[in-house]
């Protein structure tokens, strides 16, 4: 199964095909809703910083917060996925997205 992640208000942007995996790992990428600049969302859609895109992309990782350990964060790689993800925020300008089924 794939999901679809969608440019919201970019009709021109075509749609990026992912594993329904990512679904849940997009989470991963998303500017927190109280962080300075980010717009208020409704539910299923997910801000991402343009700044922070081109930082992993230049890192090839990206740091993830433990839910039980808050003090700590793990470096993650990117996988080929995430890359693909992130270099098509990128290469459209791409900020606000949603996730849908195909």
């Amino acid at each position: 199964m794939t999901c679809l992640i969608r440019a919201v208000g970019r009709p021109e942007v075509a749609p990026l095909a992912m594993s329904d995996r990512f679904r849940h790992e997009i989470s991963y990428f998303m500017s927190l809703p109280d962080g300075a600049g980010v717009p208020s969302l409704p539910p299923g859609e997910y801000w991402i910083h343009p700044d922070d895109v081109r930082r992993w992309l230049d890192e090839g990782v990206f740091f993830l917060v433990s839910p039980l350990d808050s003090e700590n964060k793990t470096e993650i790689e990117l996988s080929e996925e995430h890359e693909l993800f992130l270099e098509w925020l990128q290469r459209f300008g791409v900020e606000r997205v949603v996730v849908n089924s195909p």
